[in-house]
């Protein structure tokens, strides 16, 4: 415990200028006495910490000291090597700079260790692009990543839904995070002229070019709690109507796999028990054509009581199955 302590300790000043009690005592989750005394420790070591005293003072390490990378265990270094995804890295054309630092990673590690990973390689595989889609590497993707990693603003044209007559606009944008979705790249964005974040998906972008100018990032962005809002957001803005069904036990248990799952999970929490076993719910959908369609997975196990223009279609759909199966 102590021993992978301190090795994160000569990591973090190895990374940084030099750290104060606090700050290493909040990283390494010890208190500042704790702090010290490894320090001392390292100290006796030969690990060349120096204590810079005084209301501005802190540890540092002197004479350019650095670590090679041979506390890490065979789990540790084989984690190291899942933290790559080939195929988004191929895509964003960092493909050469991945493998460059995979290469000197593998130097530094002992000998004991450096077929890591082939190890990880051969337990691990991320399949990323949904099922029954063809993968498509949008064109504008390697600019856009560019632009993220220098944080440089773009000029972005941008090709709205059609389904909703949103035309073509163009936007100044600084790009502050990718995300790979089921296959679709996202940019997490803010607009220029407005100070809003924003998301793209970068297929629909026809036009991007990055200029020479930087932004300041705001270092407080959080870009995966940005994303999952986000997400949240949308999946609750496509539900604008309304169902009320009757379920079998038989119709519960599939029913988060054929429509929104946290919004069956919250019908079913509210949901009216009956005797029969059957539960009446209010379920929120995208449209009656999509519930329609989601729906009629559940065959038998589901009821629709309302709208009534939507039981009306499974009625139909009944008198129809009973056409062709009938005797």
């Amino acid at each position: 415990m102590r021993a992978a302590r301190l090795i994160k300790m000569v990591l973090l000043l190895q990374s940084r200028p030099s750290m104060t009690a606090a700050e290493l005592a909040r990283e390494l989750e010890v208190s500042e006495r704790t702090v010290t005394r490894d320090a001392q420790a390292l100290s006796e070591a030969g690990v060349p910490v120096y204590a810079d005293r005084g209301r501005a003072g802190g540890y540092r390490l002197i004479g350019g000291y650095r670590t090679r990378l041979t506390g890490l265990a065979r789990s540790e270094a084989e984690a190291l090597f899942l933290s790559g995804v080939p195929g988004a890295l191929r895509e964003m054309g960092l493909e050469d700079a991945a493998s460059a630092a995979r290469l000197k990673v593998s130097a530094a590690l002992l000998p004991s260790l450096r077929d890591a990973s082939r190890t990880s390689a051969q337990r691990f595989h991320l399949d990323a692009p949904n099922w029954f889609t063809e993968p498509k590497s949008p064109e504008s993707l390697p600019a856009v990543a560019d632009a993220v990693w220098d944080d440089r603003r773009v000029t972005a044209r941008y090709r709205g839904r059609e389904s909703e007559g949103e035309g073509e606009v163009e936007r100044e944008l600084e790009p502050y995070g990718l995300v790979l979705k089921a296959g679709v790249w996202y940019l997490c964005a803010r607009v220029q002229d407005s100070g809003s974040f924003r998301v793209y998906r970068i297929d629909r972008f026809t036009a991007v070019t990055a200029g020479e100018a930087r932004f300041e990032r705001d270092e407080e962005f959080d870009l995966p709690g940005f994303w999952a809002e986000r997400a949240e957001q949308f999946a609750r803005s496509i539900l604008r109507a309304e169902v009320v069904v009757r379920l079998s036990g038989d119709g519960v248990r599939p029913l988060p796999y054929v429509v929104d799952p946290a919004s069956a999970r919250e019908a079913l929490a509210a949901a009216e028990a009956h005797e029969d076993g059957w539960l009446t719910v209010t379920l929120p959908v995208e449209s009656e054509e999509v519930a329609h369609t989601q729906l009629a997975g559940l065959g038998p196990e589901v009821e629709v009581l309302a709208p009534e223009s939507l039981r009306a279609r499974f009625a139909e759909d009944a008198r129809r199955l009973g056409r062709l199966y009938g005797t």
